[in-house]
Order: C-alpha cells, then structure tokens, then sequence
C-alpha cells in the first residue's frame, strides 16, 4: 500500500478544500500497482456529505464567529466535525477480488480495529450502517464510493473530541450552547484515547498516526514506506479542483438544488416578523415578509431587491447597500434583518 501525505514544500497542508482536492486529483489521475492511503487532519471544519443540504445540517452562524469552515465531500452519509486533534484516513482500493470491500463496512474497519485492539482498545465494534463503536459509543463514521473501478473510502478516528463544539457545530440555528445538549453528545460519542493502554495514554496524535500508518503499511519505520509523493505539476492540478470545486461557494453552498426556509421573532419596538424563503442553489429565489410592522414604503420593493442574492451576509449586505431598511420595516435596520434572515442571535430581538 502506498502513502500519500499532505505535504507541501516540507508543511503539512491543513486547508480542508485542498485536502479533498490532493484525494479527488490522486483518485481521478493517479493510479499505482497497490492499494493508496491519505492521512489527513485539518483546521477545524464540518464535512458533509454530497446529498446534504448545507442550510440544514450546520449552524452556520457559530461556525462563523468560531472560524470554522464548510466543504462537501463527494461521497454520501452525514455531517462530521473534523479539526486538528483527530486523524483521518482516506483509502483508494481495486474494486475486485478479495480487496473488494464496497458496501461492506465491517471489512473497511476490520484492519483499524486490528491496530487499535494492539494499543489496549478493547470493545470495538462496526454498527448501523456505516458507525465504529467503542462500547456502544461512536468514535468512527466511514463513506464509500466507487470511481475508475476503485473504491474511494475514508473514516475519521476521535482521540480527543471536542464534545462542545461537535454539540454546537452540527444543530442548526442553535443559539446557544445546552450543557445538556453537551451531555447528550457525550453519552453518544466515545474517545479513543481514555481506552488506550497506560503506555499510550499520553501519545500525541502525531505519533498516534504514525503507529497506525507503520502497523497498516507493515513497515518499522515510516521511512521504508512506499510513498507517492505529489509532484510541482500535480499541486498546480490540486490549486485548481480546490478552487473550482471544494473551497467554491456554489458546491459548498448551491449543490443542493431546492428548499424552503422560514424564520420568525418578535422585535422589541419592531413587532413580529416572518420571513418565508425558497432557496435555489443557495441563491433567494423567492421570498415573502410579512408581520404586524409599519413601514412607510411598500416591502415588495425590499423583497425583489433579494431576489437572486446568496443566502450568506457579504451578499444580503451588498444587495441592501444603498436600501434604507426602516423604511420598509420601522425600527429594523439592514444589519438586524441579515442576521434576522441568516438566524444569526441578536440580542435585541425576543424569544
């Protein structure tokens, strides 16, 4: 099996869009005589599946605040929070003979298991569809595809959770951190490290990793390994698939083609406002306000002033740049109606 490694000019790459562009570039033009392996671990992000709708699966007003990115992956399955305490893993295998392992998830864990059963783990199991377990909690969650007759597999492995953040990252809309939600979160997901042996209690994800790639690759030290390593002309390739497709807004954002959005809050000295959405490719196609408001000029001039807009603050701001809001709706100024549109929490507003 070869190993393929994220490095850059002696850096680890860390930029999530370019991480799945380096596995979509080897997967679509590399194509050497063994099985292909990615380590990869990346700034704080939410992965989501290729099915999913963005809008839905995050709470994307945290994830801004918190710096905290977005790209969709183009195989099925849920949303994950992946950051720079946790490994992942990304295989490329023949789709034939006894390496076949499409659909079959217990043989896409089987070699892990075997890895973590000799760091002391005891109590692994592959359940559900596609989920790793530790004693009945989730510390994996695996996708396939199959692409050039290959299948396109990964999973992430949680050493060391960050149970808040997953909790917040991945409800959408919420407002606030719930201790109890927190809770919930960690009687659902496990961690890896507290089942270690004593002797590996206190490994660090890097040497973490590296025990796992030198047991997958039977190799005593990671120097011996087979490795593909990814050529000026491959990153110029790479630079690009990342910028037309993983780190653009319209596959992040616009793939999913239709849905409706609503919101509704009462503002102090504003009254009740509902806004009613149908999002096509992440762009307000049509949009009705209503309420029990004043404004002085009619709000079917502010609703087509929106129309066509990304759904996201830099283009609601732009739309509404030389749009005096209270004239539409009394008390509200543009800033409180993006952030009204995008469930961003205001303080001024009621529950």
């Amino acid at each position: 099996m070869y190993l393929i490694e994220p490095i850059r000019n002696g850096e680890w790459v860390y930029d999530q869009g370019t991480t799945m562009a380096i596995q979509a570039y080897v997967r679509d033009n590399i194509f050497l005589d063994d099985k292909i392996i990615f380590p990869y671990m990346v700034n704080p992000s939410v992965q989501i599946g290729l099915n999913q709708n963005a809008y839905e699966e995050v709470n994307q007003p945290y994830m801004d605040e918190h710096n905290i990115g977005l790209v969709r992956r183009e195989t099925g399955g849920g949303a994950v929070y992946l950051d720079d305490k946790n490994m992942s893993f990304c295989y490329l295998v023949p789709n034939d003979g006894d390496t076949n392992i499409f659909g079959q998830y217990d043989k896409l864990y089987a070699p892990i298991i075997r890895v973590l059963e000799k760091m002391g783990v005891e109590g692994l199991e592959q359940k559900g569809r596609n989920d790793l377990t530790l004693n009945d909690k989730k510390i994996s969650g695996a996708a396939m595809t199959i692409v050039h007759d290959r299948v396109y597999a990964g999973y992430s492995l949680l050493l060391d959770p960050d149970y808040e953040v997953m909790n917040t990252v991945l409800k959408p809309n919420q407002k606030k951190i719930s201790s109890h939600g927190v809770k919930s979160v960690r009687q659902r997901v496990g961690t890896l490290r507290d089942a270690l042996d004593p002797e590996y209690q206190d490994i660090s994800v890097w040497k973490f990793t590296e025990f796992i790639l030198k047991e997958l690759l039977e190799v005593d030290d990671l120097d011996d390994a087979k490795r593909y390593v990814l050529t000026d002309e491959d990153w110029q390739a790479i630079d690009e698939i990342a910028n037309n497709m993983y780190n653009n807004w319209d596959w992040t954002y616009g793939h999913f083609e239709t849905f409706d959005y609503q919101v509704q809050q009462r503002f102090d000295g504003v009254g009740t406002l509902h806004i009613g959405l149908t999002i096509t490719h992440a762009r307000i196609e049509a949009i009705q306000i209503n309420g029990d408001f004043f404004g002085v000029k009619p709000k079917a001039e502010l609703e087509d002033k929106l129309i066509g807009t990304k759904l996201e603050a830099s283009a609601l701001r732009e739309a509404l740049a030389d749009t005096t809001v209270d004239e539409y709706i009394s008390g509200l100024d543009a800033e409180d109606l993006i952030r009204f549109i995008l469930a961003i929490p205001s303080q001024e507003s009621e529950e």
